[in-house]
């Protein structure tokens, strides 16, 4: 498949307009930004509906050079939605959002802004909410589906050899992504993103922003901070990235977060009468599970199918990030029996994968980790030795799945990477609100207190000493704080904590009660 030009602003609006049928139809800029501090672009905003068909909504686009290095040369455009204060005359001005990823919606944010952000919020600012590029609706990202089912197939090296055509596959594809997708596949590092906010917000007119970023979107923001701090008016940075680790650092830090988390969720079970594993020992019945999967012996006993390793690993992590769902997880792993001989092997249908094999699907998660971080290893032996470090440091959980992902999926993916790991050097901002959860499996809370340490006295860190990724939606006490410094600009006052609330007990059951008890959030659903 030839790649787009992007050249043809018409082939982009064209591609904009189909890829959001729901929203109504996007119009393109007037005119190609020059630079982000000067942009001469405008948003044309038409009227938008949300999926649900609720609320009032506004999108639109804005086109931005695809290498702001030459702002002359080909461009993109990015799809932006739009929620009006409630409330004009007490407006403060645009809060952009984005819910991070790599690869999650910020229009879909937006168009949930107004029932997942709390009323005072969505009466004193526009919700404006942005698929950053190669994302959703600003041109997504596609590479050929047998190409990134080959790369899945390598992902598990388990010698030198499959390392290198782990490699190999990763290089391939990478290279088939520019070759369907054109010159924006080599352009979606989170550098040019904060570059692209900028021009976002002259083009809404706004002197100085106010951001909230979660997870990745973390990143956009403290790149943000790092180039343009005179234009930033309040930004929270909930559950934080850390730019300046390598390999290691993320695969450490985040599997020492799993394993104290999943200790967490032993403890909340063994005292918890409503857990399907009340009564026994968690942390043993887990260990022999480990064992037994590694074997072929650990079967799940609603499907009757073995249940493999890194599915048991792999739910470990992901049960982690929302202590609502323990419960769940706790079922899950009721209903596992380990047997005495491994079963026979049952054949499995790849008829669907087959038939779909070479045609485009969108591919956004790698493009844009994998030119934010150099994640480079020397050689297999190296990943087997940090398993096995990985194995001391959590007997349990063994390895956080994401990070080993992470690590895997960008061997290679590159000969440079756009926008290396540094320290960040913020110099000029208001306070900056980072917020993280003690335990968090996707970000953890290393990250936010390294990330604030480099940020200095720009920075104030707010800690939720419970168990989760994204905090705002966690307790009353994190919202309320949020609120107050986006509102009035007073960040909570130095090392403030919110406790931990836990499920299932009085202290959840009140947080029901409480204003604003109702939000949603959205971000596990944006995609």
């Amino acid at each position: 498949m030839s790649a787009p030009t992007y050249t043809s602003r018409r082939r982009l609006a064209a591609v904009a307009v189909a890829a959001s049928a729901l929203l109504g139809q996007l119009l393109t800029g007037t005119a190609t930004a020059a630079v982000p501090a000067a942009t001469t672009s405008s948003i044309a905003w038409v009227p938008c509906e949300s999926p649900s068909g609720e609320g009032e909504f506004e999108c639109g686009t804005l086109t931005v050079p695809v290498d702001w290095q030459h702002p002359d040369g080909t461009t993109v455009d990015l799809a932006l939605a739009r929620h009006r204060a409630t409330d004009p005359d007490r407006r403060i001005g645009s809060l952009l959002l984005n819910p991070g990823g790599p690869g999650q919606s910020g229009v879909n944010l937006a168009l949930s802004a107004p029932f997942s952000f709390s009323p005072e919020l969505a009466a004193r600012f526009d919700f404006v909410g942005f698929d950053p590029r190669g994302i959703g609706r600003s041109a997504e990202m596609r590479c050929d589906k047998e190409m990134v089912d080959a790369r899945r197939a390598a992902l598990s090296p388990t010698d030198e050899a499959s390392f290198q055509t782990l490699r190999e596959a990763n290089r391939a594809l990478a290279d088939n992504c520019r070759e369907v997708s054109g010159p924006l596949a080599d352009h979606m590092d989170t550098g040019s993103v904060a570059r692209d906010m900028d021009a976002i917000r002259a083009a809404l007119g706004e002197r100085r922003i106010s951001y909230w970023g979660g997870s990745y979107g973390t990143l956009i923001g403290q790149q943000y901070a790092e180039l343009f701090p005179h234009r930033v008016r309040a930004m929270v940075l909930d559950s934080n990235m850390d730019h300046s680790l390598g390999a290691w650092g993320i695969l450490k830090t985040r599997t020492e977060t799993l394993e104290a988390s999943f200790g967490l969720f032993a403890d909340w079970c063994e005292r918890t009468p409503s857990c399907d594993l009340y009564g026994q020992d968690v942390r043993a019945l887990f260990a022999a599970y480990y064992e037994a999967a590694e074997e072929g012996r650990l079967i799940y006993t609603l499907s009757n199918r073995p249940f493999p390793t890194s599915t048991l690993l792999g739910s470990a992590y992901s049960y982690m990030y929302e202590p609502d769902n323990w419960s769940t997880f706790a079922f899950i792993l009721s209903k596992m029996t380990v047997v005495a001989e491994t079963p026979a092997a049952t054949a499995t249908d790849t008829k669907a994968a087959t038939a779909a094999a070479g045609t485009p699907v969108a591919f956004t998660y790698d493009p844009v980790l994998c030119q934010d971080f150099d994640l480079d290893v020397p050689s297999y032996a190296t990943t087997a030795r940090y398993k096995t470090e990985l194995a001391r440091i959590a007997p349990l959980t063994r390895v956080a799945s994401l990070g080993w992902s992470y690590m895997t999926s960008c061997q290679n993916w590159t000969d440079q990477v756009a926008n290396p790991q540094h320290p960040l050097r913020v110099n000029g901002t208001p306070p900056i609100l980072l917020t993280n959860s003690r335990y968090d499996v996707a970000t953890p809370h290393a990250w936010a207190t390294n990330a604030a340490r480099q940020m200095g006295r720009e920075a104030r860190l707010l800690t939720y000493d419970g168990v989760g990724h994204i905090t705002y939606w966690r307790s009353p006490c994190m919202r309320e704080a949020t609120d107050t410094y986006l509102t009035t600009l007073t960040p909570p006052a130095p090392n403030t904590h919110c406790p931990a609330i836990w499920p299932g007990t009085s202290e959840a059951a009140a947080s029901r009660l409480a204003p604003g008890a109702a939000l949603v959030n959205p971000i596990p659903n944006l995609n």
